[in-house]
């Protein structure tokens, strides 16, 4: 299942935080399978990869946005 950029948006920060941490743990276990040779889906490595960089983007652009919201208060 892959995240869309609207499930994430919607996550707060301690939810995306433990959802990263699950992917990260998922990709640790595919790329073990895909070593052992047991690993059956081949495109999941690529689908979890992908959702961690859509998390740690989204994250960024909060980071972006809310440092930008204070650099204009500080004038």
């Amino acid at each position: 299942m892959t995240l869309k950029p609207d499930e994430i948006r919607k996550m707060n920060r301690e939810e995306r935080m433990k959802k990263l941490r699950e992917l990260r743990a998922e990709l640790i276990k595919l790329r073990t399978q895909a070593y052992l040779g047991t690993l059956t889906n081949v495109g999941r490595i690529k689908q979890v990869r992908k959702d961690i960089a859509r998390i740690l983007t989204i994250m960024r652009e909060e980071e972006l946005k809310a440092a930008s919201g204070k650099e204009g208060t500080q004038s």
